[in-house]
């Protein structure tokens, strides 16, 4: 498929479309789409994404306006702009009923080809201009993901560094033990046995440790159903230290049984930029007794996730930001953690995440499609 723009002609008329095939394609290198019904038309929506619809009124199955009428009811089809060409209507009260069901423009026959290819021109060059403007949105998100990435890794990677230095130790202390043991003529088989079961335990929790790591940031992971709750709780145990050293408590009220679709990896990430956020207030707060309360339930045929903390909220009028890329509360903040998990609920999960102030802090709800 290609990025050119796309419009669908119809008309019950064959030797209609042709003009009009034959007027815009001697001026726009567009794709054109014709259908003979409103029937028909339906099937061409359903196979191509069409950007602009130029239809008949007086059609013999639907006519004009409940074909707009039905396009505006369905998702997928009701922003797609659509321009009345006909002979039959010309009187106010028409145009008006076809506006009233989405209609952009309304153009008389005979049609006046000036005007028709000068609306058309407009509609190319806005979507041109849109087209460039969403490439370069994509590109700004693409370096969002990485800049988030490389920041979640640096945090990883301090836990990683911590987690290793014990096993480290104890494998220098049972190093110094055998040395001094070969000093002293004390080695024998059950002291090489047991420093053999030791080390090799130690090295085994390491590799364990490491092997984790790299499958957390796998980016060759693929889609899979994946139990939510496990998705939660093994992201948390990544902030075990962090969440010490601060002195913040986490409470679990989940439903066990819960499952959805997508990369597991993506939602650990979620977890971990809203948890990290709260973490970092509870820091520059100074409060005492923090506390993160992470429950889980299913409503209807979607997964409620809520992350709420203790940390006292933010200004109401700061809440509408929060998600916003580069927008942050804090002083050393970057604001790209929560526009992150914005970005990765709705474009990787097809969910919906929002945020208010509860009487304690802030409440994150996170809506899942259940699998």
């Amino acid at each position: 498929m290609n990025d050119k723009f796309n419009i669908l002609i119809v008309d019950d008329i064959q030797e209609n479309i042709y003009t009009l095939e034959l007027l815009i394609s001697d001026n726009f290198d567009v794709n054109i789409y014709s259908a003979l019904s409103a029937s028909d038309a339906m099937k061409v929506l359903l196979e191509h994404p069409i950007d602009l619809i130029l239809s008949d009124v007086q059609m013999p199955d639907i006519n004009g306006f409940e074909f707009a009428q039905y396009l505006k009811d369905v998702e997928i089809t009701k922003n797609i702009p659509i321009i009345f060409i006909t002979g039959i209507f010309d009187k106010d009260e028409y145009k008006a009923k076809g506006y009233d069901v989405g209609a952009i423009e309304y153009i008389t026959k005979p049609i006046d080809n000036t005007l028709l290819l000068s609306k058309l021109k407009i509609y190319i060059d806005v979507y041109n201009r849109l087209k460039i403007k969403n490439l370069e949105l994509n590109k700004s998100n693409a370096l969002l993901i990485q800049s988030s990435k490389m920041a979640t890794i640096g945090e990883m990677l301090g836990v990683i560094s911590h987690q290793l230095k014990q096993p480290l130790n104890l494998i220098s202390l049972y190093c110094d033990d055998m040395h001094y043991s070969y000093k002293t003529d004390d080695l024998n088989d059950d002291f090489m046995n047991d420093f053999k079961v030791n080390t090799k335990e130690q090295i085994n929790y390491m590799n364990k440790t490491i092997n984790g790591f790299l499958e957390f940031f796998n980016p060759n992971k693929k889609k899979e159903k994946f139990n939510i709750n496990k998705a939660v709780i093994e992201s948390t145990v990544l902030l075990k230290d962090k969440l010490k050293t601060i002195g913040t408590h986490l409470e679990y009220d989940i439903d066990e049984s819960l499952n959805c679709y997508g990369v597991e990896m993506e939602i650990s990430q979620v977890v971990l930029n809203i948890i990290n956020n709260a973490l970092d207030v509870f820091q520059e707060k100074s409060i005492e007794n923090s506390l993160i309360e992470i429950k889980s339930f299913k409503s209807g045929d979607k997964i409620v996730l809520t992350i709420e903390d203790n940390a006292g909220g933010v200004e109401n009028n700061q809440i509408e930001n929060l998600f916003d890329a580069y927008y942050t509360t804090k002083e050393e903040g970057t604001g790209i953690g929560l526009y992150m998990a914005k970005l990765i609920i709705e474009n990787s999960f097809n969910g919906k995440i929002e945020v208010k102030n509860s009487d304690k802090g802030l409440k994150f709800i996170i809506f899942l499609n259940s699998y």
